[in-house]
């Protein structure tokens, strides 16, 4: 059993898959949250668009649903989640895509992303709850979104103003992927928002 760290605060960096993680986590340690920046994590169901509500549908049981999803674990679809969207694929760095694809390649990774993503429903179905939980506790958030997002579009960066009308947002004209292209003017963004939302203790 390893150690705890001794990590009683902090801020909350959700991204894509992270956004349920974290999310999940913030409800059971509420008082844990200093703050939320969320990238491309959706929680609402104006954020889902057609092709994740597609990816949605699959789950155990469902005939064809393994092999749907076995078909984005491949090289042309990680590498598109990197480039696509962008105004400039030359500034992705293929670090990413070809590193994401290697790990997706050891044995028994894809297995495990085959179960992930046909239990997502289950996210989905907690939409609701983490809504009520962003309404109660108005944790200080920071909300960055690349609009090209095919997954999750522009309308679910929005939707967190509804339970969090005190959050920073800013829409970035790129992909999924914001880091890659636009984090000159993201890790600024960043960096003002945990001085406000964690200002450092004084001399």
């Amino acid at each position: 059993m390893r150690p705890p760290i001794g990590l009683d605060r902090f801020v909350l960096y959700t991204f894509d898959f992270g956004g349920p993680v974290g999310l999940r986590l913030a409800t059971r340690r509420p008082a844990a949250v200093a703050g939320l920046v969320v990238q491309n994590a959706n929680a609402y169901d104006e954020g889902l668009s057609d092709l994740a509500r597609a990816m949605v549908a699959n789950r155990p049981g469902v005939e064809g649903a393994e092999d749907r999803v076995r078909e984005i674990l491949t090289l042309p679809v990680t590498r598109g989640q990197y480039e696509g969207g962008t105004g400039d694929p030359s500034l992705v760095a293929p670090d990413g895509w070809t590193l994401d694809q290697h790990f997706l390649d050891l044995p028994g990774r894809k297995e495990a992303q085959v179960a992930l993503a046909l239990d997502y429903h289950s996210n989905v179905a907690l939409y609701p709850r983490w809504q009520r939980w962003l309404a109660e506790h108005r944790p200080p958030a920071l909300v960055l979104w690349g609009r090209n997002d095919p997954f999750f579009p522009e309308a679910g960066a929005h939707a967190y103003l509804r339970d969090l009308p005190d959050a920073e947002l800013h829409v970035l004209d790129t992909g999924r992927f914001a880091l890659e292209e636009c984090l000159p003017r993201i890790a600024p963004l960043v960096a003002a928002f945990l001085d406000r939302a964690w200002p450092p203790p004084g001399p």
